[in-house]
């Protein structure tokens, strides 16, 4: 096989699905709609970036150590879902804008 026919063969796979875990934080204080709503409203902007959700777990409200950005404790939840590698950058930027979410953090979990 030539360098052109590899590369060629590369870019025909399609990219591989893997399971991620999201754990994020999100505030409540001052928030007008129930925390189960703003669960399911971020789950909704994953989904719409390309995530296959599998499961909500939703840990509850957690005093932090100290405060954050004014913030004294946060709803933490954990979502188990299955994308391809760049719709994780995509589902990061797309939640920065989001104000209810405090912070956000991913990892792979196969």
């Amino acid at each position: 096989l030539t360098f052109n026919q590899l590369t060629l063969n590369r870019n025909k796979n399609p990219q591989m699905n893997r399971k991620y875990e999201g754990m994020l934080i999100l505030k409540t204080q001052g928030s007008e709609s129930s925390v189960d709503d703003l669960v399911s409203a971020v789950a909704k902007e994953m989904e719409e970036e390309g995530a296959k959700l599998d499961e909500v777990q939703q840990v509850g409200r957690k005093k932090f150590a100290y405060p954050s950005n004014k913030i004294d404790g946060g709803h933490y939840v954990n979502y188990h879902f299955e994308a391809e590698a760049p719709t994780i950058s995509k589902i990061t930027e797309r939640l920065k804008l989001n104000n209810d979410v405090h912070l956000q953090h991913y990892r792979r979990v196969d």
